[in-house]
């Protein structure tokens, strides 16, 4: 005999929220090679070329500018590592055909799609952060003699916490655009033009007079620049405006993601 009141399920079942879609999220991004192999990647290049800076200088190079800067040459190669990380944490699953199965479970792509920039940027800032800080560390371990100079709680702060954040920040923009292009290789393609462009166009914007003021501007404001104001080792100030820059077009290209999701068929 059917129990009143309707058929009631043995299987307790509970409203979904952004916590399931987390919880998935991090599952698929610890398990799969691409994360393991785009952070080690970024390890050894920070740690590696920074390590060898250490190697071959010594305590009176560093007269002016404190030691802990060393992490920004590896920084500037690692960046590209997040960069395609970010891209392939959402292309990765359109190139599979996952996404239809994501999105199946997961009805509500808005949520998804929070879910994937909450642990990817967790991840990556928790990684990057690590691996600068441990990188300042073994500089200032390595060159600490009487002449060196020292680096203040600022300086700190932007080569490990604000650079960690700046290259993750770098790496949201490339999920973003991974959701509007659909398509891995187009994709890290457009964010290499994004990061190295601004850094290679001033060259030839510099000759004519009437564009000099815009090449300026790109140089204060690309990728690499910005990492440099940010570990204080050039003029460009503290790198705070870079920063906030950045945040706002990956703000910006969010929401063109969030908004072409729902729209488009998968």
């Amino acid at each position: 005999m059917p129990a009143q009141g309707g058929y009631a399920s043995p299987i307790p079942v509970r409203d979904a929220h952004l916590g399931h879609a987390i919880a998935a999220e991090w599952t698929k991004i610890r398990s799969v090679r691409s994360t393991v192999w785009t952070l080690a990647v970024l390890a050894f290049l920070v740690l590696g070329i920074g390590f060898l800076i250490n190697v071959f200088t010594d305590d009176g190079d560093y007269g002016t500018q404190a030691p802990i800067a060393n992490g920004l040459f590896g920084l500037i190669l690692g960046q590209i590592c997040v960069v395609t990380l970010g891209v392939l944490v959402i292309t990765s699953e359109y190139g599979t055909g996952l996404i239809r199965t994501t999105l199946t479970a997961a009805p509500r792509r808005s949520r998804v799609l929070t879910a994937k920039a909450l642990v990817f940027l967790a991840v990556s800032w928790t990684v990057t952060t690590a691996v600068c800080t441990l990188t300042a560390l073994m500089g200032a371990g390595m060159h600490s003699g009487p002449g060196v100079a020292s680096a203040d709680g600022g300086q700190w702060a932007g080569a490990t916490v604000l650079a960690g954040l700046y290259v993750s920040l770098l790496g949201l923009l490339a999920l973003a655009v991974g959701t509007l292009l659909r398509h891995s290789a187009g994709a890290i393609t457009a964010m290499l033009g994004v990061v190295l462009l601004p850094a290679i166009l001033p060259a030839f914007l510099l000759f004519s007079e009437s564009m000099r003021p815009a090449a300026e501007k790109i140089l204060e404001y690309n990728a690499i620049n910005s990492l440099a104001a940010l570990h204080q080792v050039n003029d460009g100030g503290d790198g705070l405006s870079q920063l906030l820059l950045l945040a706002v077009v990956t703000a910006v290209a969010l929401a063109g993601a969030y908004a072409a999701l729902e729209k488009r068929d998968v």
